[in-house]
């Protein structure tokens, strides 16, 4: 068995005022840098591979964690593009474009940000990265973007984006998922769903224990 643990990066400064990030490289928050000094990855992990998005946000949180591991940027780790949208709110966009924007989200997997990526863009460039993770049989820790990871989740739950995901990721957690090989085709599925990295909480822009 081949495994991958999913882990976002921790907060900026855009996730607290919930702003879409896309390809903005946003740098964590201040309370970000503290509340990463608290994350501690299981000694189960301690041989994985290393991988992160090349955004500011996931690459800093990765060298904060992985200690003296040696990590690999992956381009195809980089957050789904949100095009002319990046920096607004999607509470600001629904209201806006109203019923033009329902249409989009109905779309599910096949949404798309006007120059930006669907989810499904986002599952076809990440599939020759786990091609090569399940090839050379490497267990990988994988630092990036929420919706990488969904589009992932999507992938092991043969979800389409419609309705509720299967789960709520949280930041300052793992998921853990197994990878195979059915017909020549890449298939995930779940394995060790949540794996808390800290025992402290994020809120709004506080530490709390």
């Amino acid at each position: 068995m081949t495994e991958i643990l999913l882990i976002r990066h921790a907060p900026t400064n855009w996730n607290m005022e919930k702003r879409l990030q896309g390809l903005s490289d946003i740098p964590l928050s201040n309370h970000s840098m503290e509340w990463l000094k608290t994350w501690q990855i299981p000694k189960y992990f301690k041989d994985f591979i290393w991988y992160s998005s090349p955004l500011i946000r996931a690459k800093t949180t990765a060298i904060l964690i992985a200690g003296d591991n040696k990590i690999f940027i992956c381009d195809s780790l980089i957050e789904m593009s949100f095009g002319d949208w990046e920096g607004q709110k999607i509470t600001d966009l629904r209201q806006k474009l109203g019923q033009k924007m329902q249409k989009n989200e109905d779309r599910g997997l096949d949404f798309t940000p006007p120059n930006g990526e669907s989810p499904r863009m986002v599952q076809k460039r990440l599939l020759p990265l786990l091609k090569k993770i399940l090839k050379n049989q490497q267990n990988s820790i994988l630092v990036s973007h929420h919706g990488v990871m969904r589009a992932i989740m999507a992938l092991a739950y043969d979800w389409d984006m419609l309705g509720k995901p299967p789960f709520k990721f949280k930041q300052g957690h793992g998921y853990s998922f197994k990878l195979s090989c059915d017909k020549n085709n890449i298939k995930l599925s779940p394995n060790k769903i949540h794996i808390p990295l800290t025992n402290v909480n994020l809120t709004n822009d506080k530490l709390i224990k």
